[in-house]
């Protein structure tokens, strides 16, 4: 089976669409594109989506439906922790199917978690019975799952993100100027008691990072936006530029090559999450990948797709 599928992914910090193919077995992105909406902005202090975080998302949602409508087979909407925790949840469901036409599905972390899994072993060699774990990092939660084969065995989703680390520690956001020091330790406290549960999910022999924090870590440190297949990242360059991102103010990283002004003020938060969940799998190094929740849940309903066709047969878009 070939053709196009599309998803479009609402997430806590982003509003994303992929459509993608794999002609005669070789991928194809076509559109991927990101929209900064920051959907969960002050979630946490009453438990519901807020009106104007709403309208811009559904805004993004309109967009990138028009964007590649009339070029797939299947279109698909997910949402992920923002969604997932919001009270009102069932209002914003509903405006998002009025514009799609399809009912969105509201991931579960551990979904998620496979999700991304999928998607990072889809850029990474080949390497049958290599034990891989996949961390996801995103603007409201991390996840993060192990395996060595397409589905995980084990899978964890944490209640920390990027954005939430920054709300719980303002100053991390620069709008002040550099960071201080009793704000730096004091999130890598928090950092650190939200993600011990990852030292009881040790083993891998490769990581891979995805999800926007680790793109945009690999951005900046290569000073260049884009597409990234593949980048290595060590823990210590992690901590170096955690670092370099505390020193400057809010203005200063937003003028860094390769920052996307709506998440310079989120950046050092995801960077030290990155690095922290490293040390708790006690990982030295890992690998940016393109792959990642998007890719990975077009894997899985593609999967779902050539099964009903085949009768439970393994062929289908983007086989590997």
């Amino acid at each position: 089976m070939s053709g196009y599928l599309a998803v479009i992914s609402i997430g806590t910090n982003s509003t994303r669409v992929l459509l993608a193919d794999a002609p005669e077995g070789r991928p194809h992105v076509a559109v991927e594109r990101s929209i900064g909406t920051r959907l969960g902005e002050g979630i946490g202090e009453s438990g519901m989506l807020a009106e104007e975080p709403m309208e811009r998302t559904l805004e993004a949602v309109r967009v990138h439906a028009g964007s590649v409508r009339g070029h797939y087979l299947r279109l698909y909407a997910i949402a992920t922790s923002a969604v997932r925790r919001a009270t009102n949840r069932d209002v914003f469901s509903r405006a998002v199917e009025r514009i799609t036409g399809v009912p969105l599905r509201v991931l579960s972390g551990e979904e998620e978690a496979a999700a991304s899994f999928r998607g990072a072993l889809a850029s990474l060699p080949p390497s049958p019975g290599t034990m891989t774990g996949a961390i996801d990092v995103g603007g409201g939660s991390t996840e993060y799952a192990l395996g060595d084969g397409h589905l995980p065995q084990r899978s964890l989703s944490l209640e920390i993100g990027a954005v939430r680390l920054t709300e719980a520690v303002p100053q991390l956001g620069g709008h002040d100027g550099p960071v201080d020091r009793a704000a730096v330790e004091r999130a890598r406290a928090i950092a650190a008691e939200r993600l011990a549960p990852l030292v009881e999910l040790r083993g891998a022999r490769r990581m891979a990072l995805v999800g926007g924090s680790a793109t945009s870590t690999a951005a900046l440190i290569r000073a260049k936006r884009g597409r990234i297949e593949r980048f290595d990242l060590t823990r210590e360059r992690l901590d170096a530029t955690f670092a370099r991102l505390c020193a400057l103010s809010i203005g200063e990283r937003r003028a860094l090559e390769g920052v996307k002004a709506q998440r310079a003020d989120i950046l050092p938060a995801g960077v030290l999450i990155l690095a922290t969940a490293l040390e708790c799998l006690e990982m030295e190094s890992a690998t940016v990948t393109a792959g990642d929740l998007l890719l990975g849940y077009l894997l899985q309903q593609q999967d779902a797709l050539a099964g009903a066709r085949h009768q439970g047969g393994t062929g289908g878009w983007w086989n590997r």
